[in-house]
């Protein structure tokens, strides 16, 4: 796996991924309070910027075909079509930070983590966590619980989740987010043992 790789950077890239509702939008913020040095991957789209978003804070808003080329330069670590519009990974936005010295947080899902593995500088390292709900009961409930979807697309969600949670096994670390206090104390100390670790390498 990538991360048994000794790097060459200053700084570490931690890919985050877990099913929807499991948490890892709220780890990541707590994880970026405590540690104000740290930073969040911006994603860049094709979409239109919503009235409240700002550019390169938000989102990097780029036009398809600029994205479409850097597709083709190599400079997107891993990309996605949804709704018909392109997210991805800005490789030099991570490159950056790490080489002054940062923790770059990236959440992004099974998919995306197998495009990065395969696209990722072999001489360089990054730590992978995968978040798992304490049972697909827990999980179920904690959708119900957001009153943001219909009972059908609660089972989507599901279904989703039971595949993406075979994918586990391709991550460095696995958390299991019964307690979120709990889970952020346990993420924290897989990445900050990581990085000590690699430093010292």
């Amino acid at each position: 796996m990538s991360s048994k790789n000794s790097g060459s950077g200053k700084g570490l890239l931690v890919i985050l991924s877990a099913p929807s509702g499991c948490g890892k939008t709220s780890i990541v913020e707590r994880l970026l309070k405590r540690h104000p040095d740290w930073v969040r991957s911006i994603s860049a789209t094709t979409r239109a910027p919503r009235i409240d978003e700002k550019d390169k804070e938000d989102y990097f808003f780029l036009p398809r075909q600029e994205f479409e080329r850097l597709i083709a330069d190599g400079k997107i670590l891993e990309h996605a079509t949804i709704y018909g519009n392109l997210y991805g990974t800005p490789r030099d936005f991570v490159m950056t930070h790490i080489s002054q010295g940062k923790i770059v947080i990236l959440t992004i899902d099974v998919q995306g983590t197998k495009q990065v593995m395969k696209s990722w500088n072999k001489e360089e390292t990054f730590l992978s966590v995968f978040i798992l709900p304490p049972s697909v009961k827990a999980l179920r409930e904690r959708l119900k619980g957001r009153n943001t979807e219909t009972p059908e697309e609660i089972e989507k969600r599901i279904e989703i989740a039971q595949d993406e949670i075979k994918a586990a096994t391709l991550y460095d670390k696995t958390v299991i987010n019964q307690n979120l206090d709990q889970a952020v104390m346990e993420v924290e100390n897989i990445i900050l043992n990581f990085f000590k670790k690699r430093r010292t390498e």
